[in-house]
Formats: C-alpha cells, structure tokens, sequence
C-alpha cells in the first residue's frame, strides 16, 4: 500500500505535493520521494523515513516547476531499500518519465521476463518499473493512444500517477482495487490517493477517478480515455481500505470511510451482543467501529487506552522485530477505568494475533475481569496480491486457526468476527467490492511466483 499524489499547473507544485504525501502517510513509512519539472529540466528528491523526514525544506527548495508527483512507500513487491523508493525516474531520448505507483500487478514477472529478453535492464526489484519499459518499447506521439496500449498489458491492482515533462498522467486499473481522486486548487488539478490529501492544501475533491480510467492533465486542461470500454470489468474495489487502510477523513469508493466504519460496528453489534460494562476501542483504527458498536448496543463507548501518536502504523512495518517494539511503546491502558470490569474491544482485524495478545495481555495486567473481542470483518484467511503485504497463508492466524482456537491463542473470554454478509451489507455497490482476503475468491487471476521479493536478484544494482 502506497500514497501518491500528483499536481499540475501550480507555482509550488512540489510543496504541494508534499502536504498531500503528509496527509498520506498513514499509507506507508518506509520511504518518500518528489519530482517535479521546470520547463526545462526534471528535479528528484527521494529518502528513506516519514515524508517529513525524507523530503526536508532544503529539499523541496530544490523541486522548481509547475508539475510534480509524488510517492510515499509501503513494500509490497520488492525489499525496502534505496534502490526501490518511488517516484521511479527515467530519462528516455530526452524526455523524462516518472511514476508513482499504488497496489500490485499480477503479471509482473511474465512482463518482466518478456521485457529483459528484449533487451531491456533493470535497475530496481519493483514491478512499477515495468510499466516505464513498456512506455519506453510502446511510444506514441498521441499520448491518449500510447498509455492506453501500455496499461491494457497490465494486470491486477494499479493507481498511477505519471509525469512526462510538463503532462501529468492519471490511472486506475480497471476493477479498481486502490482508490485514486481527482481535485481542483484554482487553476490547478490534483491527483491523489485519497480525499484527505485534496483537504489539507483546501482543494475541492471533484470526483474519484473511474476505474479504468487514463486522465491526461496539461497545465490546466484535462481529458481522459479508458483502458476498456466502460463496464467491461467488474468492480472489485479492495475492502481492507474501508476497514483499515484508508484515513476515516476521507472518500474512497463513493463512500465516507468514517461512516464506512462506524455502519460496520453497528452490524457487528446485532450479529455478536454480549453483556458487558462498556465498549472500548483499540486506537486508532477501531475507534469508529466501537462507536457504532456502542450506538446500536445501547452500552457506554469509553477510551480504554491512550494511544502515543509518535509511533507510527504496526501493522505496516518491514520487520517483525520493529512491529514488536512497536506493539509495546504505541498504547497505554487507563488501569484505574479498566480495572474489575467486564469490557468489550473492538479492533479492525487481526492479521498475525501477535499484537492483538500483546494487547489483552496488558489489559489482563490492569485487571480487566472479562474480555470480550469483537473483530468488524471477518477473519483473514487468504494471502492478498494486490497491494496488501501478507503475501502467504503461514503470516494468517485465521488460516491455521478456528476462531475458538484463535480466541484461546490471544487469551480473550469470547472472540466474534462481522460475517461476509454483514460486512457487505453496509457497503454501497456491495458486488463491487474484493473480499479475496476473507474467501479466497480472487477476482484477477493471481501471479505463479506469490512472493514478494520475486524480482530480486533478477537485476537491478
């Protein structure tokens, strides 16, 4: 999971850009990266670290132009190194091209096999970089035609946003896993990942980008072509975004994620009510599904833990060490609220149950007397391959467990999960979304070679 950003026909257009990458952030840690484009020459800054770390004044300073993208990085084809931080640049007879990538394609190493036979060499283990060899392979003068026969050859999850020098190019795969919108500063147009990004710069949001949908932004002007014909494929917008990716600030999918989420607690306190003292939350993400739990059950919603906000996403992290640390240091119980009661967590999933037992564990230490856990999706069975890094069954606890067995594990009094049912009952176009990660029903034919570090050692330097 990543965050992109895109910004045409603005003065600070890299300054931008980099509001947009912070209000992003929640989307990946590991590292960020800007270019823009003056006219004449094309800028590059790209670290290591949080978007305020890796993208410091001096170095915004140095990103002159009117156009610029964007890239906030969470590994989920490739290692996390410098080589593989985004935006990936090349220049190709003259012309720069940049891209910025969001989710994960299916075919990579059928294109990847296919491009180096050709010739072709790479320098990074990312599938994005693909995608720059066959516009390198594939050019056309008429810029509608030559993304158009370039992204028809990809598969799976894909959000885009291009630079080709002063031209900002936008797309979303056809099924339209990742989100991607489109916003309007005065003269300018913006592209990013989600909402939240257009409201920290005061942008108005004017729509999301279909999926499908190839958007060329020139200064001011913009127009758009689809990959196929409207309605050729089916939706499968990623649900895990409603449930945890996405900041609850912001619309995706036609949707307001904080409702999303709250509509979530609500049916999981019809399907699984249990008689407690209160509801309480495991900040941040399963805040508002314990708010609309607490509202449906009729039951007190208190803050049972504090969380420190200085510590970034667990879930999210490269390594199990760091998770770990994390786990520990990121929320703190309140003991004197906790203590003798009978309470009811509500979290967003459990992927690995490490640190959902870490956290009972500690609320067990303050002395809560019951515990009740109350998960608003259903368990996580299946390995995703479109941009969400738990790439096989043996990282899902809910793979090798029942929930019984997984309630035991991480020592609660009662576990229940939302169904399937229940979870897409609150969503809009409920056929329209991807719930692989629950069933295993993929709705894009997925890669031979399922890990995540396939392209290494392949090339690169």
């Amino acid at each position: 999971m990543c965050g992109i950003v895109g910004v045409s026909n603005h003065p600070e257009a890299a300054k931008i850009s980099f509001l947009g990458l912070y209000a992003l952030q929640h989307r990946g840690e590991e590292s960020a990266g800007i270019v823009s484009y003056d006219g004449d020459n094309i800028h590059i800054s790209k670290n290591s670290g949080l978007v305020a770390d890796a993208l410091n004044e001096q170095a915004l300073e140095s990103l002159s132009g009117q156009a610029a993208i964007g890239h906030s990085r969470y590994s989920t084809t490739g290692s996390s190194n410098a080589k593989n931080i985004q935006p990936f640049v090349v220049i190709h007879k003259n012309r720069p091209i940049a891209v910025a990538h969001n989710g994960n394609l299916t075919n990579t190493e059928e294109l990847y096999t296919k491009l180096e036979e050709e010739g072709s060499i790479f320098q990074t283990s990312m599938d994005s970089e693909v995608i720059v060899h066959l516009l390198a392979k594939t050019k056309n003068d008429d810029l509608k035609v030559w993304f158009k026969n370039v992204l028809t050859q990809l598969e799976g999850a894909f959000s885009l946003i291009f630079l080709v020098e002063d031209t900002i190019i936008g797309a979303r795969d056809p099924q339209g896993f990742r989100p991607l919108c489109l916003g309007r500063l005065n003269g300018s147009y913006i592209l990013a990942s989600e909402s939240c990004a257009l409201d920290i710069i005061k942008a108005r949001f004017v729509r999301e980008i279909e999926p499908g949908e190839i958007v060329i932004i020139k200064k001011d002007k913009i127009e758009s072509v689809y990959i196929y014909d409207k309605e050729e494929k089916k939706k499968a917008h990623c649900v895990f975004e409603n449930i945890y990716f996405a900041r609850p600030d912001s619309h995706i999918f036609d949707d307001n994620v904080y409702r999303v989420r709250k509509r979530l607690g609500q049916q999981l306190a019809k399907e699984h009510p249990v008689d407690a003292d209160f509801v309480m939350a495991i900040p941040d993400s399963g805040n508002y599904a314990a708010l609309g739990y607490a509202h449906e059950s009729g039951l007190p919603f208190e803050i049972g833990m504090i969380r420190n906000h200085y510590i970034g996403r667990t879930f999210i992290q490269p390594s199990q060490f760091i998770r770990d640390f994390r786990v520990r240091v990121k929320l703190n119980p309140i003991g004197e609220e906790l203590e003798g009661k009978r309470i009811i967590v509500i979290d967003d999933s459990i992927v690995r149950g490490t640190t959902s037992r870490s956290r009972i564990e500690e609320l067990r230490h303050v002395g809560a007397k019951e515990i009740h856990m109350r998960i608003s999706c259903p368990p996580i069975k299946s390995p995703c391959f479109y941009g969400i890094d738990f790439p096989s069954k043996s990282e899902l606890i809910a793979a090798r467990k029942t929930v019984r067995e997984i309630a035991d594990f991480i020592k609660v009094d009662s576990l229940e999960y939302l169904s399937l049912e229940g979870m897409l009952s609150v969503m809009k176009e409920q056929d329209s979304f991807c719930h692989a990660c629950f069933t295993g029903d993929y709705p894009v034919k997925i890669p031979e070679n399922k890990s995540k570090y396939l392209l290494e050692g392949k090339g690169g330097l």
